[in-house]
């Protein structure tokens, strides 16, 4: 059996084992990697992402609520969380900066009266 054959296979065993929710995995052929789409119970899109063919996390990963909203933004690089993510609720919006795995900063917005955003660190 071909390697990379082998090797998805065994990564396509170890993500449906770890997790539970309805999933799609499809090999994207232009960047040799796997694309994954989570949902909720309720139908919804939970989670869209992409793994390498040897399991790390890679790219953008979003996820959103059981009404659809978006919720989190991450990035990875080769299972390393690297850039800005953003994590969003009704009242805030937080902002955290990695390097290499690494929080190197933290910024809130909390909404005022006025529906604006106001930076809090």
């Amino acid at each position: 059996m071909n390697k990379k054959v082998l090797l998805l296979f065994v990564l396509l065993i170890s993500i449906v084992s770890f997790a539970q929710q309805e999933r799609i995995l499809k090999l994207n052929k232009n960047s040799n990697l796997i694309d994954v789409t989570y949902y909720h119970d309720n139908g919804v899109v939970s989670q869209t992402g992409s793994y390498t063919l040897d399991g790390k996390l890679q790219g953008e990963w979003l996820s959103f609520n059981t009404e659809g909203k978006k919720n989190v933004s991450a990035n990875y690089d080769n299972g390393r969380k690297v850039g800005k993510w953003f994590f969003w609720t009704n009242e805030t919006l937080k902002e955290v900066d990695y390097t290499n795995n690494a929080i190197v900063s933290v910024n809130e917005w909390k909404r005022d009266d006025k529906t604006s955003l106001a930076i809090r660190n």
